[in-house]
């Protein structure tokens, strides 16, 4: 198991050097503009001096990734908050986005599961021909055509909601964690949730169906055991041993948040300022998020993986 771990831990940091390597050279030979404000572009370019951002790429590229090594720093931006370092524009976006994220997922997780084990128990009958159905087009149609969507049932035809887009902390009073601030994030919520609910639903029924027509759940009928004591005591516990490392990738790929939901439901967090970084070609933000969405999801796939074999013992790692 460690020599599992540092050889995914090699491979892990080799990929993540290979893409900043790629995206740095990629955004810093684009064009860039000056603002039209004559002491504004005076500013940039005697701090664009001092960085060294006039050198020629392979330099730059030395220092940039020195400065990230020696002293945790990933650049100003220079765009979005003049002069202000990437990594604070950044930390004041991750909380809304964790917070949309965290309400999909904590009202996708039981519903998914319930009705993939509700399709598995009544497999090959009229509930579940209906569930596959409806998971078969909730899982085809793309997260922002359900934006739109909500938007226009429960936004304008219905008014259930007061509005479309996220409070602000001093509209909400203070805090992420408000009715008014719940309130203001249910449309983004639903949206999300329909293709987490459509996946989790399917993954859960492959698993369940395939476990309940195992040996040993025929077994467990022939010694007495009820169908539902069979499926709560073995089935369940053996289906979600694939299951279980998946729940745990949704969770941390909370952190990258949605692009697009961000930028429909006007909420201020790290996918609305990835696109925005890229608009107005912020290099040093767009390379703090790049190195953050390549890290978050390179990580994901180790606990993942590490996952199955703390869950199962059965399973050994790096095994041949």
């Amino acid at each position: 198991m460690g020599k599992y771990i540092l050889k995914r831990l090699g491979l892990l940091l080799f990929t993540l050097f290979v893409v900043v390597t790629i995206s740095f050279f990629l955004i810093r030979l684009l064009p860039q503009e000056m603002p039209t404000d004559i002491n504004q572009a005076a500013l940039i370019k005697a701090r664009w001096e001092a960085l060294g951002y006039n050198k020629p790429l392979i330099v730059q590229y030395g220092i940039y990734l020195k400065n990230i090594i020696t002293e945790f720093n990933f650049g100003y931006s220079w765009k979005i908050a003049l002069n202000t370092p990437a990594l604070e524009v950044m930390n004041k976006r991750i909380l809304p986005t964790v917070i949309v994220n965290l309400y999909s997922l904590i009202f996708s997780i039981p519903v998914g599961l319930a009705l993939g084990i509700y399709a598995a128990i009544k497999k090959n009958k009229w509930q579940d021909h209906l569930i596959s159905t409806l998971v078969i087009i909730f899982v085809s149609v793309p997260s922002y055509v359900y934006a739109f969507l909500v938007q226009y049932v429960f936004y304008f035809k219905l008014r259930w909601v007061p509005t479309n887009v996220m409070y602000s902390l001093e509209d909400a009073g203070g805090s992420y964690f408000t009715l008014k601030m719940f309130s203001s994030l249910i449309l983004p919520v639903i949206a999300l949730s329909f293709g987490e609910i459509a996946g989790l639903t399917r993954f859960t029924r492959a698993e369940l169906t395939e476990t309940l027509t195992s040996d040993y759940m025929l077994l467990a009928r022939a010694k007495g055991l009820t169908r539902y004591q069979a499926t709560t005591r073995h089935a369940l516990k053996n289906a979600m041993v694939p299951i279980f490392p998946m729940l745990i990738s949704s969770f941390i790929g909370i952190l990258g948040g949605s692009m697009i939901i961000e930028q429909i439901f006007s909420i201020p967090g790290i996918g609305g300022l990835f696109i925005m970084s890229i608009n107005q070609l912020d290099y040093d933000v767009f390379m703090l998020l790049t190195v953050f969405y390549t890290l978050i999801g390179l990580l994901a796939g180790l606990v993942v993986d590490l996952s199955y074999g703390f869950i199962d013992p059965r399973i050994k790692m790096g095994a041949k």
